[in-house]
């Protein structure tokens, strides 16, 4: 059986990019951080992963920008081999964005971490994976493009336009042995969350089917499903992670 294949995360300092480095390293992936800020939480990732008898390597770039990129993934695979695994999962601030304020200067930045990334680093890792005639794409999408919450226009359009880019993906690549999905988590606390307001976390929760928020852990856990050899035929999927809230 094939060892496992060299991941590359990005956002993986912290959050949800961090638990799913960890799962990936855990399930025997050689695992590339790639981080824009935090390098000593970025680092603490590594040793927790080396810890536990994994391999993983802290890079730090800034994915929006194509030198970043190529360098980005010309560190893995020096350090660790060729991206088989690309999960896409870098994100900025997400501001309140109500349509009728809405303007231009809202929705790029949006679309810069999730359209223009992601094509940055299909560019720069799909050649070799059609080359070797297998890969994996998985994108850490959002619930919004399904349900819409108020005040998001800018979110919601970027996260909608990503979701369509790795569907078209999913077509286009499946002949060369690549498949492409999306996990979209809900609300899921992690660091950038501890201040919100306690009213917006029990309205949240009043709204799951299983009365709960889920945890970085179970976000993680379906990607590394996404990225096993137990998921080889699952192509355009979105694997919804919110507990039944965007059920109908």
């Amino acid at each position: 059986m094939a060892a496992p294949g060299v991941a590359l995360v990005t956002g993986a300092s912290r959050g949800l990019g961090a638990e799913i480095a960890v799962a990936l390293a855990g399930a025997g992936h050689p695992v590339a951080l790639g981080y824009r800020t935090g390098h000593e939480a970025a680092e603490t990732v590594v040793a927790r992963i080396v810890g536990a008898g994994g391999r993983a390597v802290a890079l730090a770039a800034d994915v929006t920008d194509p030198d970043g990129v190529r360098d980005l993934v010309a560190g893995t695979q020096a350090a660790l081999g060729p991206v088989e695994i690309l999960v896409v999962n870098a994100t900025g601030p997400q501001p309140p964005s109500p349509a009728e304020t809405l303007t231009w200067a809202q929705v790029e930045p949006m679309l810069d971490y999730f359209v223009r990334s992601p094509v940055l680093l299909m560019e720069a890792v799909v050649p070799g994976m059609v080359a070797r005639g297998s890969g994996r794409i998985v994108h850490v999408g959002s619930e919004v493009a399904a349900s819409v919450p108020p005040g998001t226009a800018a979110y919601v359009a970027a996260k909608s336009a990503q979701l369509g880019l790795a569907r078209a993906s999913a077509r286009d690549l499946g002949r060369h042995g690549i498949t492409v999905n999306t996990v979209a988590p809900g609300w899921v606390p992690v660091e950038r969350h501890v201040d919100s307001d306690p009213a917006d976390v029990a309205a949240y929760v009043a709204d799951v089917p299983l009365g709960r928020h889920g945890t970085p852990a179970e976000v993680a856990a379906a990607v590394v499903h996404l990225a096993s050899p137990a998921a080889a035929f699952v192509n355009g999927a979105v694997l919804h992670v919110n507990g039944g809230r965007t059920l109908g």
